[in-house]
């Protein structure tokens, strides 16, 4: 029995033989989509920071998508300084995951 995610163009096949790569690229999507939906979240409660978490998920996804790469790049030349807490974010993340290339 396997489980098969798709993300965009990339889809993700786990069955028993299952890798720590693929593992750690579905916890990467879920990590990042748990992000999108808390910022979503965030935008209507005045105690989270909605922009922030949206713009993590999106840090998280870029790793997977041109697009989100694309549209990151643009938002890290108009507002640079919530580039940097992006780009600290995302460190954070990798070290969990235990990817340290940037």
């Amino acid at each position: 029995m396997s489980l098969i995610l798709t993300h965009g163009l990339t889809r993700y096949c786990l069955g028993n033989n299952e890798s720590m790569d693929s593992i750690k690229k579905v916890g990467l999507l879920i990590i990042g989509w748990f992000f999108i939906i808390l910022g979503i979240i965030g935008l209507f409660l005045p105690f989270l920071q909605g922009i922030l978490f949206i713009l993590i998920g999106l840090a998280i996804l870029s790793s997977r998508s041109e697009i989100i790469k694309r549209f990151l790049k643009h938002l890290e030349e108009r507002y640079p300084h919530h580039h940097e807490r992006i780009e600290i974010w995302k460190e954070k993340i990798r070290n969990l995951f235990g990817k340290n290339q940037p």
